[in-house]
């Protein structure tokens, strides 16, 4: 089945599955205790029920799926700072800035522990490619849209498996996100680390069931266009639709500067236009009819499509051939983060030390959503401002790492620079943010300090 009628079956088969996935993660205690999504335990089912599996399903379904998350990464990122209002630098960087300079150090972190094990263990004894390293910040900062939307840049320098190994190493963050952040919340809480202990200890059995009793359901969005003139949900998607189109002319620009860069993806550009559009629309209050809520359902709709999609497209046979290197690699990511978390965020943040590790930590292997959802378990109220510091940081974060222009030129660099000159520019700019926290007066000269500051912020 060719053309738009097969992408629409395609797209709804999708649909039923994610429906299936809502209905595990129901049912299923496990998977409620570990916060997946239902799109990836669909995607799950269906990757089982595809070529790899049961071979359910005809090979031009599964190419319609394997092209959706290419095409969504660039509604995702669109909608990101659309409705957003867009802080003072001065209140940006004196709330957001501690968060930044960490935040900054433990993407980073993530390239740099993942080429040095490259580079030492995995070249040398499966002699993986050193560009297999990015996996590890693609999927972990970046997520399954990320590492979608890089499948043509993989392809163009000749890994093939880049983008399937990415959408594991992004499911394997998620899950790691929840397992293990959970663990450090636990010892935090037990230790006296947090400034605000949740006392029921927990998120409210209907969250981890995923279905809102009648008296919690809230609105979703607002109207900000009269429906007859425009449908409210048509404007914000004319937005996006800009949004996206201001990207693609700047790609033009991007593509055109040198070979290389022919396969640049499309997704940064659509997010940078993204933050035009605000930043024009506030001067004149165009803004004020921007429903951030309505982007966020765009968004969270875009994204559930295409991470069902993406797993079910994983190309199981490239992983299986990539699978020690993949599962090595993975810890040291894991590692690195867990690390982070309990030595270098004390050191480095001022104050609420833990509530901002653990946001970023949740963030940084799986998605914001879960870095927030993290943060609740601690500060279920936001005492502290650990949420607009996270807030502020992502707008500076979002644009180059995660997904932003250091993300999208991660493997070009790699390929062209070489591994060690790669691994002394991401260590000297962990340095760098060291340095900018330090002389700004945010890090702390020892951990003892930090704890002693959470404890004395809860005394009061």
């Amino acid at each position: 089945m060719d053309g738009v009628f097969g992408l629409f079956f395609s797209v709804c088969v999708l649909s039923i599955f994610l429906l299936i996935g809502k209905s595990l993660r129901v049912r299923v205690k496990l998977f409620q205790r570990l916060f997946l999504p239902s799109s990836i335990i669909a995607g799950f089912v269906l990757l089982a029920c595809g070529p790899f599996g049961l071979n359910l399903f005809p090979e031009w379904m599964i190419a319609y799926w394997r092209q959706i998350p290419g095409v969504l990464i660039n509604v995702v990122f669109a909608s990101l700072f659309l409705g957003v209002a867009l802080p003072k630098p001065k209140k940006l960087w004196d709330i957001g800035g501690p968060q930044l300079c960490y935040g900054m150090v433990a993407g980073m972190g993530q390239y740099f522990i993942a080429m040095l094990i490259t580079v030492l263990v995995l070249g040398p004894l499966f002699g993986t490619p050193d560009v297999f390293s990015c996996i590890v910040e693609i999927g972990f900062s970046g997520g399954h849209g990320t590492a979608a939307g890089m499948g043509p840049v993989f392809e163009k320098i000749g890994f093939q498996a880049g983008s399937d190994l990415a959408q594991m190493a992004a499911t394997v963050g998620i899950v790691s996100a929840v397992v293990f952040g959970i663990i450090m919340i636990n010892i935090a809480i037990r230790k006296g680390y947090c400034v605000c202990l949740n006392e029921e200890k927990g998120i409210p059995t209907y969250k981890r069931i995923g279905l809102i009793p009648e008296q919690k359901r809230y609105s979703i969005a607002t109207a900000t266009v009269a429906t007859e003139a425009i449908e409210p949900l048509t404007f914000h998607f004319a937005i996006i639709g800009i949004a996206i189109f201001i990207g693609w002319i700047m790609l033009q620009g991007i593509q055109a500067i040198h070979p290389i860069l022919a396969s640049f993806p499309l997704f940064p550009m659509a997010m940078i236009g993204g933050l035009l559009i605000q930043a024009i629309s506030t001067p004149f209050n165009i803004d004020h009819y921007y429903d951030k809520d309505t982007f966020d359902r765009i968004l969270g709709f875009s994204l559930d499509v295409l991470v069902i999609s993406a797993i079910a497209g994983i190309r199981m046979d490239l992983f299986i051939q990539n699978l020690w290197p993949f599962v090595i690699i993975m810890i040291t990511g894991v590692s690195w983060m867990i690390f982070a978390t309990l030595v270098i965020a004390p050191r480095m943040f001022p104050t609420n030390w833990f509530e901002r590790g653990i946001t970023e930590y949740g963030m940084q292997t799986g998605v914001t959503a879960m870095g927030l959802l993290l943060l609740r378990l601690v500060d279920p109220m936001y005492k502290t401002d650990t949420a607009t510091a996270f807030g502020f940081k992502q707008m500076v974060y979002e644009p180059f790492m995660g997904g932003g222009l250091i993300t999208a030129l991660a493997p070009f660099i790699i390929i062209n620079l070489g591994i060690w000159p790669s691994i002394a520019a991401s260590g000297f700019i962990m340095l760098i943010f060291v340095m900018i926290s330090r002389t700004n007066g945010w890090t702390q000269p020892s951990r003892k300090k930090t704890i002693f500051a959470g404890k004395k912020a809860k005394a009061n």
